[in-house]
Parts: C-alpha cells; structure tokens; sequence
C-alpha cells in the first residue's frame, strides 16, 4: 500500500537546500508511525507539528524533536487544512463535513463553528452554524481575527466572525472565471481559489488552482492584482518576472520571513519562490515526479507538492501529495511512493533562512 510523501525543506543561504525525513515509514496506514494523505500543516504554540491526515481522516501532533505521533481529533471527513488563533485553539476545515471546526486548546473538544453539514450555499450574513459550504479547503487568520474560508466549490472566500459567529462572501461570486490583472476584490469570480496567505500588512496572497495564477489582494485599495503565473498552465519562467512564469494547478502559498511567497506549484511537482524583487526560481523539485530521497532540494519531488506553510523559526515546510480531482473526492489516493515528512533541524540552528 502506497501513500502521499509530506516533506519540509529549510533553505540556508549558507548550506544550501536541503530535504531529510523527520517522520513516516513510507507505507500508508494509522499507526507505528504512519501516515496517510497528510495535507494541511501548522506549527502550533506549543511547537508541535498539527498535520490534517486526509486518509486517517484525523488531526495529528508530530513533536518535531522525537518524531513521535499524537492523535488530536479523528473520525473526521477528510480535514484539510489547520489554523491557531491567539489562545492556541486549533480550527480545520473538514471537507467532506462541510464544517468548519474548532478543537479547544485545553480540553481537546471538538465543536463545530461554521457549517450545517449540508453541502450547498446559503448563510451569508447569519449564524455561520445555519450556513451552508461546499467542501471548504483552506483557511487562514485575518489580522481583524476573521477566519477567512476557501469554499473552493462555491468559489469563494467567506469571512466567519468568530465574535458574532457570523459568515459572509468575502470574495468572488459563486462562478468560476478569470479575474484579469487587476480588479476589484468585490464582484470578481475566482477559478478555484484554493490557498490563502497573508502578509504582516494585512494583504493576501490567493491561490487559484484552476487560475494557474497568483493574486495579490490589496485590502487598503479594495483590488486584487496578478502577482504570479499568467494563467496559462505549464511550467516557465525561472529567473523572470513571476508575472511572466507558468503554473499549473498551484494548491498552497506561505511568506518567508523576508517577504519571499513560496508556492507549491501541485501539478509541476515543485516548490516555486518569488523573491522580493518579484523574480520567480524553483526551491525543490525539477518539475518531473520522482521519489522525493532525502538530500539537495533540486531533486524530484514525488508526488504533487501541495502545499507550504512558515514555521516560527524562519524555515519553509512543504508536503507533498496526489492532486485531488478539484470537483469530487481525491482520486487515486494510494498512488504514491512515500508517506514521509522531510525537514532539516528545524529548531537547532538560527542561522538557516530562506533563500
């Protein structure tokens, strides 16, 4: 039995890039170490590894020192995506659920915040719990407290207030479009906003998978602008303006502590880096699946990057999984080598950063 590889990778300017294994035996499953589709990663107060297993259908804890595994939440509906708030309380999307839930940082419990269960779109401006999803993927913390939701097919971004517990269309329209290069975030359709990421300004980095493009979403303007990919699919552009690269399918975005997006370019088998200056280059993976061996991060990266989060200490984590079909459940989820996360001492050196 195969299962999703799930890596890190802590890019030192002074070492080079580098991917070794922290966790996974390499074969599926739920237990001895296992895993099985991990997707959604986050690095929480505590300094654990929270990891959303779509195949165990469970939240997982992975102490990043010992490599020892943890059950948090389980007998969910493939949970997704993972997300703190200031008391430590972890909120994931479980996407077949058509919730959104919140597990209590000290007595563990698990309480539905958003979604009746019911696969649909209703809601909008009432109790998030009497609203309707269809299957919620990514989520992330606004700088106002808001947990912004990628609704992927109702193609939008809903606003949940977690004061009042209401819910709102943030962004797009409920139809799958283009956005053109530049546009006002009301009233612009998104095709498959997929991932969500936000600056330490409070401005947002939107994953379009369907798009096959990056857009950047000034909240001080109201506007939302191409920040990377053209929008056709394919795999170009290293060492140009991201503007002018090619993505195919990208699935997960995270900022570097110094301003740099990391994008897990799904499809293309890579991580995908646009600096500053708005540069494109390749971090991991040659654009062709392979196996994913521990080693130089210019190496194949196995199954389809998915997605990549920031630690607090100044390195990039990535994993790896089989795309998903973006209308229904994910497809051939046994169909990959490895079932691994890949890191490099995570918390021993503080001079690794990315680069």
């Amino acid at each position: 039995m195969r299962a999703i590889l799930v890596g890190f990778v802590l890019l030192s300017s002074a070492l080079g890039q580098t991917i070794s294994t922290l966790a996974g035996t390499g074969v599926a499953g739920p237990g001895n170490g296992q895993m099985d589709q991990p997707y959604g990663l986050g690095i929480g107060p505590d300094g654990g590894l929270y990891v959303a297993e779509v195949g165990n259908h469970r939240i997982s804890r992975v102490d990043v020192r010992s490599g020892k595994f943890t059950t948090v939440a389980g007998s969910l509906k493939e949970p997704y995506e993972v997300a703190f708030d200031e008391a430590g309380n972890i909120y994931f999307c479980d996407r077949l659920a058509h919730t959104i839930s919140r597990i209590d940082a000290k007595t563990k419990a698990v309480t539905v915040v958003a979604g009746t269960g019911t696969e649909g779109y209703a809601g909008d401006g009432g109790k998030a719990t009497a609203a309707q999803f269809r299957q919620p993927h990514s989520i992330v913390f606004a700088p106002d407290g808001k947990l912004l939701i990628c609704d992927i097919l109702n193609f939008r971004i809903r606003a949940l207030d977690l004061k009042n517990g209401t819910v709102d269309t943030w962004a797009g329209t409920g139809v799958s479009g283009k956005s053109g290069d530049e546009a006002p975030i009301a009233g612009t359709p998104l095709a498959g906003p997929r991932a969500l990421a936000v600056d330490p300004k409070g401005n947002y980095y939107l994953a379009l998978r369907e798009g096959n493009s990056i857009y950047r979403l000034d909240i001080r303007t109201g506007r939302m602008s191409r920040f990377a990919g053209t929008g056709e699919k394919g795999y170009s552009g290293d060492g140009e303006s991201a503007k002018d690269a090619k993505l195919s399918g990208p699935k997960g975005v995270a900022l570097g502590p110094d301003g740099s997006l990391f994008i897990a370019d799904t499809e293309n088998h890579a991580i995908r880096k646009v600096s500053p200056d708005g540069i494109i280059s390749t971090v991991a993976g040659t654009g062709e699946r392979g196996d994913g061996p521990d080693g130089p991060a210019q190496c194949q990266t196995g199954p389809a990057a998915r997605s990549v989060c920031r630690p607090r200490r100044g390195s990039v984590h990535r994993r790896f999984g089989k795309s998903p079909n973006p209308r229904g459940p994910l497809a051939n989820r046994n169909d990959s080598p490895n079932s691994q996360y890949r890191h490099r001492q995570i918390l021993r050196r503080k001079w690794l950063q990315i680069c």
